[in-house]
């Protein structure tokens, strides 16, 4: 799940008035605000062409007419990997460039390049059709590149132009349209498998249309972009204070003078400012915002977090959890699955897509529970179980697999109990490591070095996606079963890593997650920061004329306070 962007803490006042005027958080808010909710939607295609994209090479892998043009490079098990996990490859270069895009040249536009950097990668996929794999491992490079950075450029846009009172669940629609795109990718290759026969008469047209089909949704995202806002947040950094405004009033549908609409123009005012201040405070040679500048300023930034014992118990729980993500073998699953359903005996490869269908249906329907519920149950408790499952699946498949991996054919029944525990598999990861582990790698970390956390945990999971790819099919061909046995002791292994390691940060502040990871003080002295800049700009002054008085800037007031909160949750 793409992270979602918590308001700046200390804003409680602002959030109750604001709710008093639009109302609370919940399906009520999304209808009120049908103008972000449309924009919301219309960007999560980015999300869908991800979803797509990673579901439709695993089809595309094992037809017979793919493999005619790539020859070693599907029969070699390891250059079959590079030719899967090049797409990862490209895409931990795309998450660590999207911030700097993102902000020289704002988000809607960095969508914008991104796109149209993933239309010339498939137009280089299928020219492999004539010029062999050299093109399709280009253009997989080049089109991960923009998956990666859209991974991150897109969660932020929609994040930063929706009302915060539904901010979550906006956010949270990126994730089910990955799922979408994943499922509908699996069907299209079912679909097209059988163009003009099967073997040597399949037409080359059975996978160079599920590569080209993802043309429709990139150049619609393409052409709508042009006509989306900008990113409020973006225009009031970069100093362009009317067209942010402007921007806020047509997104809520609201006059530019309105009450909300000015609390919500200062919250997001105030945040910059905030930032600009961090940003002088420990790099003042980086405050102007020059392209060159913002560069350094990330590199800088990721490396300061490396620097304290408590910041880098926050740089393990977010890598190491994204580590495991990946350990748990979901993409060898969404890469290979065909391959693995044949390896487990389905009689052929149209039935091994239509397999492979049904794992795109049970991981966008497990989705869901986990948008809905995720801040009732917990992270840590939702995680744990998933691994649990997961590991259970996987050594259960290994198990099937030992006993009849030489006489699948007269143990038909063996080979589909096999199957329907990959499927279950799918179900766990989907309410579980899938949304949970972005949820957490956004919210552990101060608002201070938020931006630059939620940045190396993405390329830790791409990292490790690249990984994955690369060894999964070495791994079928040599290991067989083991294979299992493989992912599903580091799937154990990422439950008691979450277990031992990983606090429980649902429903936790700022300051108090500066208490669980041990570094009290960062994000009490940004409280009093931010405190400070309300007053300054104005918005304070608003809430105490309406009757709401805004939080202390007294530190000792607040710790005690913080404190007290914290020890009633978990008593």
């Amino acid at each position: 799940m793409a992270p979602s962007l918590d308001g700046p803490p200390g804003d409680l006042g602002a959030l109750a008035r604001r709710q008093v005027l639009r109302g609370a958080s919940g399906p009520s808010a999304i209808l009120k605000n049908g103008r972000a909710f449309s924009i919301t939607c219309f960007a999560c295609i980015g999300g869908f062409i991800y979803g797509y994209n990673q579901g439709s090479f695993s089809g595309v892998l094992t037809m017979t007419s793919f493999d005619s043009h790539m020859g070693e490079w599907v029969s070699d098990q390891t250059k079959k990997g590079w030719l899967a996990s090049i797409f990862g490859l490209g895409a931990w270069l795309g998450c660590l460039y999207s911030g700097f895009l993102a902000e020289i040249l704002s988000r809607k536009y960095a969508i914008l390049v991104n796109v149209f950097i993933f239309i010339i990668g498939l137009v280089v996929q299928c020219l492999a059709a004539i010029a062999g794999a050299s093109c399709m491992l280009g253009g997989r490079f080049i089109t991960g590149m923009s998956i990666g950075a859209m991974s991150v450029n897109v969660p932020n846009y929609i994040a930063e132009v929706a009302p915060p009172e539904i901010r979550g669940s906006l956010v949270a629609l990126q994730q089910l349209a990955n799922t979408a795109g994943t499922m509908v990718s699996f069907w299209v290759n079912y679909g097209t498998n059988n163009i003009k026969g099967h073997g040597n008469a399949q037409s080359d047209a059975a996978w160079l249309v599920p590569i080209c089909l993802q043309l429709v949704p990139a150049v619609s995202l393409a052409v709508g972009m042009l006509f989306m806002p900008f990113s409020p947040r973006w225009l009031i950094h970069h100093n362009r204070e009317p067209e942010a405004r402007r921007v806020l009033s047509n997104l809520r549908n609201l006059d530019q003078d309105h009450e909300l609409i000015e609390l919500e123009f200062l919250e997001i005012k105030a945040q910059s400012v905030f930032e600009k201040r961090s940003t002088a405070e420990k790099w003042p040679h980086l405050v102007e915002l020059t392209a060159w500048n913002t560069f350094k300023l990330q590199c800088v930034a990721i490396g300061s977090l490396f620097k304290t014992k408590a910041m880098f118990h926050r740089v393990v729980a977010a890598t190491v959890t994204m580590f495991f993500q990946q350990a748990t073998g979901i993409n060898a699953v969404l890469y290979y699955a065909p391959s693995i359903f044949a390896a487990l005996g389905t009689s052929s490869n149209t039935t091994s897509l239509l397999a492979t269908g049904v794992v795109g249906v049970l991981l966008f329907l497990a989705t869901i529970p986990a948008v809905l519920y995720i801040d009732k149950f917990g992270r840590k408790p939702v995680m744990i179980a998933g691994a649990i499952g997961m590991g259970i699946c996987h050594m259960t498949i290994a198990i099937i697999f030992a006993k009849n991996q030489y006489q699948w054919d007269t143990h038909k029944v063996a080979g589909w109990a096999a199957v329907a525990m990959i499927w279950l598999y799918v179900v766990h990861f989907g309410y579980s490591w899938g949304p949970c582990s972005w949820v957490l790698i956004a919210e552990i970390w101060p608002l201070s070095n938020r931006a630059y956390g939620i940045a190396l945990g993405a390329s830790s999971n791409w990292m490790c996606n690249f990984i994955v790819s690369q060894v999964t099919p070495v791994m079928l061909e040599k290991l067989k079963y083991g294979t299992f046995i493989f992912f599903g002791t580091l799937t154990f292994g990422g439950g008691l890593f979450v277990w031992l390691s990983v606090p429980e940060t649902k429903r936790l502040t700022l300051e108090e997650m500066d208490l669980i990871f041990g570094s009290v003080g960062v994000a009490e002295a940004d409280a009093l920061r931010m405190a400070e800049i309300n007053k300054e700009i104005g918005l304070d002054d608003i809430l105490k004329s309406i009757g709401i008085v805004p939080p202390s800037t007294d530190k000792q007031s607040q710790v005690t306070t913080n404190e007290i909160d914290f020890a009633r949750k978990h008593e």
